[in-house]
């Protein structure tokens, strides 16, 4: 992420190599030297460059998403079906685009091939944008000469994926922001709330429920030690972060341990192999040969777990061995995939099976969502209800008590 890190807006002026001129471009870089370098090298002539200066209502350039490019992908495609050169399409694309830091990632490609580099070359010089399946994919459809139906699929394919990400973090985002907003209103109650009634119990001298006296103690913790739960709080957020960027143990660990919750691990597994069906049908119907295709196959799942599974598939069928065999060898793949697979392999037809497979279990990962979202609802609720009902309760319960025996 480092070529993301620390990027500047700049203002420029110039002419290009027809000597047309040009005034106010933006560009985005680290520094106005690699600016100046960067344009020139898209074949630009820099007369004047500053750095863009910032409005109150301004906003930072964001970077570039997952998203950005299956819209590039499915744009490319259609200008090419349309006819449109290859460098001319760049062009559109790149200079109508609304995020600046995608648009001049797009003209440095444009650069790219003009100087001679086909498009699979290009690609490859921008890998925090264009992973090895997308290079792939494109360096297949050139060599068969159906970019555009390979950017199709590509496009496609994002698209899914990106779909189905967005819905299993959409599942798993709203409960734990409802869980962290009730952790906040449960500090704030015991640090602030509570031991205001607190003063009010002492200046009555009456003993207190055992209730009562619990969340006061409680309270009285919290006031003394609050440091401690925000370190250990923040601790843990920097430690797994830490840990997730260096040890792959400790992915490792992550992803098994998540596979194995209730209804969540459902989900992220049906998701994997929804994965590895539709990448692995959109690298087969591309013509890329089965061994060369499960190494893409094994960094799109998503899952460390099923990563290793397809890598051990990889080595099995390099050595001879058919692919339902060696997805039976795992014991991660459903025995309805196998089979699938097997008719396949069978019939020539293995992207097909496997796309079928993909649409499955892509449903199947929308309706658990939708299942699971309908679950967490209530039970939210239920945790808030005792989390901030019970502390209101145990405030009241001895000015009930005191009024009943006033009464």
């Amino acid at each position: 992420m480092a070529e993301q890190s620390e990027q500047i807006d700049f203002i420029w002026e110039g002419t290009d190599k027809s000597g047309k001129k040009i005034t106010k471009r933006a560009i985005t870089a680290k520094s106005e030297t690699v600016a100046k370098t960067e344009l020139k090298r898209q074949g630009f002539r820099v007369t004047k460059i500053k750095k863009k200066p910032k409005s109150l209502f301004s906003t930072k350039t964001r970077p570039i998403t997952p998203g950005d490019i299956a819209i590039f992908s499915r744009q490319l495609a259609t200008m090419l079906a349309a006819g449109v050169p290859l460098v001319q399409s760049f062009d559109i694309i790149g200079k109508g685009h609304e995020n600046p830091s995608m648009a001049t990632m797009l003209l440095s490609v444009k650069a790219d091939i003009e100087g001679g580099d086909r498009l699979a070359e290009a690609l490859n010089k921008k890998p925090l944008y264009f992973d090895e399946l997308f290079c792939n994919l494109v360096e297949a459809g050139e060599h068969a000469g159906v970019l555009e139906t390979l950017l199709d699929k590509i496009a496609t394919y994002k698209e899914k994926t990106e779909s189905m990400k967005k819905k299993i973090k959409k599942a798993l985002t709203y409960p734990i922001a409802v869980l962290v907003v009730a952790f906040v209103v449960t500090t704030i109650l015991l640090i602030f709330v509570v031991p205001v009634f607190e003063d009010l119990f002492k200046s009555f001298g009456a003993d207190l429920p055992s209730f009562t006296r619990m969340v006061i103690n409680m309270s009285e913790w919290m006031q003394e030690w609050w440091w401690i739960v925000i370190g250990i709080v923040v601790g843990a957020v920097y430690t797994n972060k830490y840990f997730k960027k260096r040890s792959r143990e400790f992915n490792h660990f992550l992803d098994k341990l998540l596979l194995k919750i209730p209804v969540v691990g459902l989900i992220l597994n049906k998701s994997a192999i929804a994965r590895f069906a539709r990448t692995l049908s959109t690298m087969s119907a591309a013509g890329v040969p089965l061994v060369d295709a499960l190494q893409s196959v094994a960094g799109a799942c998503g899952n460390i777990i099923y990563s290793d599974a397809v890598m051990k598939m990889r080595e099995e069928v390099s050595a001879g061995q058919r692919l339902q065999f060696a997805m039976q060898q795992t014991a991660l793949f459903p025995h309805m995939v196998q089979q699938m697979v097997a008719i396949g392999e069978e019939s020539g037809s293995i992207d097909a099976m496997l796309s079928k497979v993909a649409d499955f279990y892509e449903e199947e990962v929308d309706n658990l969502v939708d299942n699971l979202s309908s679950l967490m609802e209530p039970a939210i609720m239920a945790i808030l209800g005792v989390l901030v009902g019970g502390l209101i309760v145990a405030m009241y319960l001895p000015i009930f008590k005191m009024g009943a025996a006033v009464g």
